[in-house]
């Protein structure tokens, strides 16, 4: 009776041992696997992910009527713009929620892109009337009317479409990550299973 006793007692020891020891095994993993993914999360700065250049030759006219329609004094100028446009991702502002208990990263918002549109002017063919010289509205009228027509053309172009691919191809290292951490991850309360589910993302 003695032997079997210590024998049931040893047997419960080494259960819980072993049951300690794997449980204290998985605890340990869950948190170096979290503790990875945030790191990796906190590393991610500012992305630039595009640019593009254009150019634009742009003639500005003006006309002032002097004394009614009999008189006008007119004024003209040719410019020349050449702009570089920047589009970015300041993924540093990427919110998210690391669910332990579920093995789950879920991205809750990403930033919207960030345009810089950075114009060179240069001016030839300057021409004035006296009674009507150029003047710094003439300049601020110029220069709205080329920043308007370079949204219009950055609109149009595969620069946002290139830079959200970019986007997305970045993004794509976290579906990596936590896939083979054995983890989830999801966006806006959508699992990401495959790189294809990352094209379906709308922001």
């Amino acid at each position: 009776m003695k032997k079997f006793l210590v024998g049931f007692v040893f047997g419960v020891l080494i259960l819980f041992s072993i049951k300690y020891f794997l449980f204290d095994k998985d605890k340990t993993t869950l948190q170096q696997s979290s503790v990875l993914i945030q790191q990796q999360l906190k590393n991610v700065g500012k992305l630039v992910v595009t640019e593009g250049h254009f150019s634009e030759v742009f003639n500005y006219k003006n006309s002032k009527e002097i004394f009614g329609q009999y008189f006008t004094a007119n004024k003209k100028a040719l410019v020349v713009v050449n702009t570089d446009v920047t589009i970015a991702y300041d993924l540093s502002k990427l919110t998210y929620e690391v669910d332990e208990l579920n093995k789950t990263l879920r991205i809750l918002s990403i930033p919207k892109e960030e345009i810089s549109i950075n114009p060179d002017f240069e001016y030839y063919d300057i021409q004035a009337d006296y009674l009507n010289p150029f003047e710094a509205a003439d300049y601020n009228n110029i220069k709205e009317t080329v920043k308007k027509s370079l949204e219009k053309r950055i609109e149009n172009s595969k620069l946002k479409n290139n830079a959200k691919t970019r986007l997305l191809s970045e993004l794509s290292k976290f579906y990596i990550l936590t896939n083979s951490l054995g983890w989830k991850l999801e966006y806006n309360t959508a699992t990401i299973t495959n790189f294809e589910d990352f094209q379906k993302i709308k922001m």
